[in-house]
């Protein structure tokens, strides 16, 4: 046994005295919590409060979930516009769509706000833990994720997707973590059963949003990873190590593959989702498909992130590894092509990049190159981010984000308020379409109205009408593009940007009323013609009617 000392003594006198106390660990939230309660509250009563209903699409989430939970069945039939009603539609978020409307339900758009900001604020303080738990220095990570708040503003919105950008995070954490895992010097028991928590993920997954493909992508990179270690290995026991792990994660994505399939619609919705996502004219013509315009901060904040990735694997000296690296080139590649990866693109580079970039500070402190002040300036940096990560991992109660979560319920319970009437109560949160934006008012118009026939107007108001006036009128376009496909959207947008033919398309759907922006070229032309009148004009939209 051996003998305790009277300097190791010492250091375990002066480590308890530095450990705060418990009281101090319990009640004083941590840099987590408060990226959490950051985000939750910026988003819910804060400055980034108005993005997350800046789409529409939420709308028909909302009412194809109540239509479920009216009906008792999964929506299969497009039940919400004139022009594909009554074909196959595959409503693949559908069990989101029952939790949103069972959310709005309770809560009114208050409480489909707040949960999407909550699923947001937990991913970015889940990344910030695990970049931590990984070997990233608290500053810079802290620096990374900022720059990946800034990134995802360009897609902060009240959808499914943001579902997807949690379950991308905890699905490559496994991956990640299952490998290292297995590595010789690093084995860990357990880092194979962490594994199979992959296909209970996709079976959720493949539920709640179409970024399930997402996680394919992910887990044919590893496969890929592993499979070239097995086939430049030699003979021996390392080339048969290399086969199990191969064998093993082969094994979990074919179950992960299996469980995607158990969804309403089984095979089919995998080839529809190919068939989709493989249509360029989609893919060119649906503007979250489309390449980043680097113009806007979020695209900027990208691209240094990309920049930090860049810097920080020309200076670390040990390189990471295959499956990193072909992460980093995927997620750098997935930004570049469709502005909606940004979001998932800059979570995955700050879990991988975070950790590097504070190996490579650690580095240049001891580089022989550099003088003795900037050696002395990343010594001091260096151990304050060493006390604040020793720091950040003592905090365990986490009381200050339960709390922020319970007063956000109640705020959403008691319509926004909070506080009782006779002592002057305010109205926190008060989640609404902006009518800047949207046709509030000509919704209003159209309900008071009672008109019944279908609406034209523009695909990115459709959802929005689809949650204002359905059931009583429905619409001839929304933003399901999917369901309406390449033929149908092609002579809409004849339409609506008034190309040859553009009035055939109104006369062959028998558009009796349109519905749109009050500046468009569509209004302009229509109030020009004699065969329309303007029945109702704000400064967001014009209603024509036909007349008969």
């Amino acid at each position: 046994m051996p003998i305790e000392t009277q300097s190791d003594k010492n250091q375990a006198k002066a480590a308890q005295e530095a450990s705060p106390p418990t009281w101090f660990r319990v009640l004083v939230p941590s840099a987590t919590d408060l990226i959490f309660i950051i985000l939750l509250v910026s988003m819910t009563v804060g400055v980034l409060a108005p993005r997350l209903l800046g789409d529409a699409s939420i709308g028909w989430h909302i009412r194809d979930g109540e239509l479920m939970l009216h009906t008792h069945s999964i929506t299969r039939t497009d039940p919400f516009s004139v022009t594909m009603g009554g074909q196959p539609w595959y409503a693949w978020e559908w069990l989101y769509d029952l939790k949103i409307a069972s959310v709005h339900h309770w809560f009114g758009l208050n409480g489909v706000v707040f949960f999407s900001a909550a699923i947001i604020a937990v991913t970015f303080a889940l990344v910030l833990r695990l970049a931590l738990r990984r070997g990233a220095d608290l500053p810079v990570a802290v620096f990374l994720l900022a720059l990946g708040v800034g990134a995802s503003t360009i897609h902060l919105l009240a959808r499914p997707h943001v579902l997807s950008w949690l379950f991308t995070v905890i699905w490559f954490q496994l991956l990640d973590s299952s490998e290292r895992a297995h590595r010789p010097e690093g084995d860990r028991p357990g880092g194979n059963r962490r594994l199979w928590w992959l296909p209970v993920l996709m079976l959720l997954w493949v539920n709640l949003h179409g970024g399930f493909v997402l996680g394919f992508a992910l887990l044919g990179l590893y496969l890929l990873s592993r499979g070239s270690q097995y086939f430049r290995s030699g003979n021996g026991e390392e080339r048969q190590r290399l086969a199990k792990r191969l064998r093993e994660l082969g094994v979990v994505a074919t179950v992960s593959v299996a469980a995607s399939v158990i969804n309403p619609y089984g095979y089919k919705l995998h080839v529809h989702v190919y068939r989709y996502l493989a249509s360029r004219w989609l893919m060119n013509h649906i503007d979250e498909f489309l390449s980043p315009n680097f113009h806007g901060v979020a695209q900027q904040c990208f691209v240094a992130i990309l920049l930090i990735t860049i810097a920080a694997l020309a200076l670390v000296r040990n390189k990471p590894s295959l499956s990193r690296l072909l992460v980093i080139l995927f997620a750098a590649y997935s930004g570049l092509y469709a502005s909606r990866s940004l979001p998932v693109s800059s979570l995955l580079l700050t879990l991988i990049v975070a950790p590097l970039l504070t190996q490579a500070v650690a580095e240049a402190r001891t580089n022989p190159e550099l003088s003795l002040r900037l050696k002395a300036v990343l010594s001091l940096w260096e151990g304050f981010a060493s006390r604040m990560g020793r720091m950040e991992t003592r905090f365990r109660g986490h009381l200050w984000p339960l709390a922020a979560v319970v007063i956000g319920l109640l705020v959403c319970a008691q319509q926004g308020r909070l506080g009782e009437r006779r002592w002057g109560e305010r109205v926190w949160m008060d989640a609404h379409f902006d009518a800047r934006h949207f046709p509030v008012q000509a919704s209003n118009v159209i309900a008071q109205r009672h008109i019944s026939e279908a609406i034209f107007a523009p695909d990115s108001w459709g959802g929005y009408l689809i949650y204002r006036l359905y059931p009583q009128t429905k619409v001839f376009v929304d933003d399901r593009h999917d369901l309406y496909g390449a033929d149908f959207l092609k002579d809409y947008l004849k339409a609506i940007r008034l190309t040859p033919d553009w009035e055939k398309f109104l006369n062959e759907k028998r558009v009796n009323w349109v519905l749109v922006p009050a500046e468009s070229s569509l209004a302009n032309m229509l109030e020009e013609r004699s065969q329309w009148s303007v029945v109702y004009r704000d400064g967001t939209a014009v209603l024509f009617r036909r007349k008969m």
